[in-house]
Parts: structure tokens; sequence; C-alpha cells
């Protein structure tokens, strides 16, 4: 047996088992000596492949003299178990060895800096690649834009991006992407525009670069305009970023269609693309079949149990969702933060005070989570409902962290519903002092007075809205006709069919008119 043999061999490992046999033939038959180091570093990768870093460490420390090859091998291994401090400290060792850096090792080093934003040490290696004269390779070049990018240096990854000699789709990708990272959306869709040539990766970016910036209905136009080009065919990623915005507007219709290409194309095994599904048809009120995919999921992860509990939890089916938390437990599937945050919030959906003050109090017990603001949240929101107000403003009054906005605006919620005037008012100036630029809180505020005939309380509440420039926000609505989702704002004469639409709301308005004689 050679060392050709052993490369054969751990290309088709699945098993760390199999792996542990191979390593040990190799030490045996002395092939991982100074001049083995491919094989070692071969050894390395597939321990790391197979989540075992410990074990692929040890190869390291093994080899005699390490080469470039090696050291590099060890940084794309810390890099892979999200370890990026120890990855650049790799990357320190190696330089003070003696060793010439080449442009695969500052790649890892790069990547390291931009996961930590670390923009001092990232500035160093950048001054090593001048040094090295590594610069001429494109992959160094985008991993610059992309530290830089990361750590908020925007305008020194575009001035990278200029003096590059080479720049590939890779290249343009990066700015693209970096400009999303640092909420720059019209920028990065102005290089979007200039591409010479795109990919599935960089439609992706850009599409999820929308979803992510709140501004859905842009990317599934996006993606309309990559499946009519259909030059490039959308990632698990792209479905996933598209299934995301279906859900925010809730375009059934269109998530459908994207359902028939996921079936079409085997996509349906993968889990994620099932969660974004699920997701997708609770939030639009298809919570059948929503259960429908969960059921007949081969496999489910954490996310897959959160995102049906969450979805019965939005259509108020609070028992049903403690019954799914429930199997979940008994599958051997550990519950995360959002799981017990979604279980909470079905339990306030459905009333059910008991079950969720059990669940909160058994978080950091059973569960091992420690309760974060959310989570209080949540049962603030579960005690207001049930109408229990003094106790919902103790657990504020008593929480070990301060009380956000989103806490005292449940508090608020839960007083107008029950008619406490005296403790809204007294969340609502909490809102007022947390984010003054609410102009939700200031109109509620407004309307609590009016209802109490507190009128000088009323205008100074107007005044102070006035006073601080506060403008209210414009409604908006989405609806979907023919798989395109249409977005109209109050007080709003751009969209193309806008005379329309007035036409036949005056239409209705006369017809109610009429009935109404």
């Amino acid at each position: 047996m050679n060392t050709q043999t052993l490369y054969f061999l751990l290309q088709k490992c699945g098993s760390l088992e199999k792996l542990k046999r191979i390593h040990g033939k190799a030490v045996t038959l002395g092939l991982l000596c100074s001049k083995g180091q491919h094989l070692a570093c071969k050894l390395l990768d597939t321990y790391t492949k197979l989540g075992s870093p410990v074990n692929a460490q040890k190869v390291f420390n093994h080899i005699q003299n390490p080469d470039i090859v090696s050291w590099t091998c060890l940084i794309s291994l810390y890099l892979h178990t999200s370890e990026p401090y120890k990855a650049f400290s790799i990357f320190s060792h190696l330089f003070h060895s003696g060793l010439r850096p080449d442009s695969f090792c500052v790649v890892g080093a790069l990547s390291a800096c931009g996961r930590t934003k670390d923009l001092s040490n990232g500035k160093i290696v950048h001054g090593m690649v001048f040094r090295f004269e590594l610069g001429s390779d494109p992959i160094v070049g985008n991993a610059l834009i992309d530290m830089y990018s990361r750590s908020g240096a925007i305008q020194v990854a575009c001035s990278v991006f200029k003096i590059m000699e080479t720049k590939d789709v890779s290249s343009w990708t990066s700015l693209l992407n970096g400009f999303i990272k640092c909420n720059y959306i019209e920028s990065a869709r102005h290089v979007f525009d200039e591409m010479p040539i795109r990919n599935s990766v960089s439609w992706t970016a850009m599409i999820t670069g929308y979803v992510q910036g709140d501004v859905p209905i842009a990317g599934l136009e996006l993606f309309q305009e990559m499946r009519a080009e259909g030059k490039d065919w959308p990632t698990v990623i792209t479905i996933v970023s598209v299934l995301s915005a279906c859900a925010d507007v809730g375009a059934f219709d269109l998530g459908s269609s994207v359902h028939g290409y996921v079936n079409k194309t085997n996509l349906d095994l993968d889990v994620t693309v099932n969660n974004a599904l699920m997701d997708m048809y609770a939030k639009s009120g298809a919570l059948v079949l929503a259960q429908k995919i969960f059921h007949e999921m081969l496999k489910r992860d954490v996310f897959s149990w959160t995102t049906m509990i969450s979805g019965l939890a939005l259509h108020g089916r609070g028992r049903h969702a403690l019954e799914v938390f429930s199997d979940m437990s008994k599958s051997g599937v550990k519950p995360n933060e959002v799981t017990i945050l979604s279980v909470l919030s079905a339990c306030s959906h459905a009333g059910l005070v008991v079950e969720g003050q059990s669940l909160f109090q058994k978080m950091v017990q059973c569960h091992g989570i420690k309760p974060k603001i959310q989570h209080y949240g949540c049962m603030v929101d579960l005690l207001g409902r049930a109408g229990l107000l003094r106790e919902a403003k103790g657990l504020i009054e008593h929480m070990p962290i301060k009380a956000d906005s989103v806490v005292w605006r449940s508090l608020l919620s839960a007083c107008l519903v029950h008619r406490n005037l005296a403790m809204a008012e007294i969340a609502g100036k909490m809102i007022i002092e947390l984010e003054p630029d609410d102009d939700g809180v200031y109109i509620l505020l407004w309307n609590i007075y009016c209802s109490a005939n507190r009128w000088e309380d009323a205008l100074k509440t107007r005044k102070e809205m006035r006073d601080r420039r506060v403008k209210k926000k414009p409604g908006c609505s989405w609806v979907e006709l023919n798989s395109i989702v249409h977005e109209f704002l109050a007080v709003d004469s751009v969209h193309y069919i806008h005379a329309e639409v007035h036409c036949v709301l005056e239409a209705i308005t006369e017809h109610m008119k009429d009935l109404y004689k």
C-alpha cells in the first residue's frame, strides 16, 4: 500500500472509524514524514469535514517542519469550525516561522479578519500583500474587498476593486456583497446592473440583499427577472430568500409556483427549503399545507420543529403547538431560544397562562436556556392578553434586564384592550422615552387622552410630536394578482394603475351611498 492508494481511500472515506484506520496505516507505513505532507493535509482536511477538529490538529502536530500548504490547511480548519481568532493566530505563527506567505494562506488570514471585523490586522495583511507582490491574484483582491466590507470600510473596498488588474465575476459579487453588508442597497443594485457577467451567486446575493433589507417586492421582481432570463439556475439560498419574501408580503401564488419548481428540481429533499416552504404557507394562511410538508419531511432539524410551532402559534393553535413541542422533546431534538419563544407565543395567542408560566420557569432547569428580553416580552404579552396587567407590570419591574420599547408596547396594547388608561399612559411615556421617533405611540396616547376627555394632555401630545418633527409613517399594503405583488402606500399616486384604482373606489363609494339612502 502506497501514498496514492491511501489518497484514493481518503477520497472515498465517509466515516470517522474508517478514517482512523487509514490514519493508522499511514503512520505504520511511515508515509507522514516530512515528504508526505500532502497526505497529512488530506488527512487533516478529511478529519475537519467529518467533524473531528481535535484529531485534525493532532495530525498537524505530528508533521515535522510543516510547509506552507500544511499551515494553510490548519488555517482552513479553524475557519471551517468558526474559530477565526485561532485561524489568525495560526497565520501569525506561520509568518514568524520564516515561511513566505502565499495567496491561499493570505486569503485565509483576510477571511479571519473579516469575520472578527479586525480592521487593524486586516490592514497589516494588506501590507503583506504589497510586500510579497500577491495583489495580482484575483482571489486575494476578492478577499480584501470582503474583509474591508465586513469591517465597515466600504470605500476602501471600492478602492481595492478599482485598482484590481483582473476582475472576474467573483470580484464583482464581492463588491456587491460588500455594499449589501453595509446596508447600501441602492449602491449594490448599481454594481449588479454594471456587472459584465452574472452567475447564480450574484443574482442570489442581490435578491437576498433586498429581502434582508426589508425590500421584499424588489427581491421578488428580481427573481422573476432571473427566471425570465433563464441563464442561471436558482440555488437553495435563492429559493429560501424568495420564499422568505413571499412570506413577508403574503405572495401565496408566487410561493406556490416556487414550490412547484422545488419539486421539479428535487430541492424538496433539502431541509432548509422545506422549512422555508412551511414558513411561507403558514404566514400566507395555508396552515394545512405547512403541516403537510412537515409530516412528509424525512429529516427534521430544530428549525423544522420551531417553524411548525411558530406557524401553529400564528393561527392561535396553542394546544396543538404544545403537542408538537412535546413530540419534539420525545424525538431527541433539543429546543433553542427561538423554539421556546415560539411556544410562549403560542401560549399567549391561545390564552394558556398556566402552561406558559410553567415553561418560562423551566427554561433554565429543563432546557438550559437563559431567558432573554424577547422571552420576557412574550410573558408580558401572555399576562397582558389574559388581563393580568398588574402581574405584567410587576414582571417588567423585576426583570434582570432593562425593558425595551417592545416590552412596554406589549403592556400598552394590553392596557388599551382592557381599558386601563392610567397604566397605558405610563407604558406610552416609557416608549416615547426609549423611542422618541415612534409616531404610533403619540397617536395612541392622543387617542387615550381624547377618550378620557383630557383635551389639554391630548394637545400637549400633538405639540410634542410636532416639536420633535415626528411624522406619521404612511400605511402600506400588498396585493398579489397573477403572481405579481403590487405595493400600495397611503397618499401615493405613483402606482401605474393609480387612476383605475381610484375609479373603482369611487364607484364602490357611490354604490354604498345608494344602498344606505
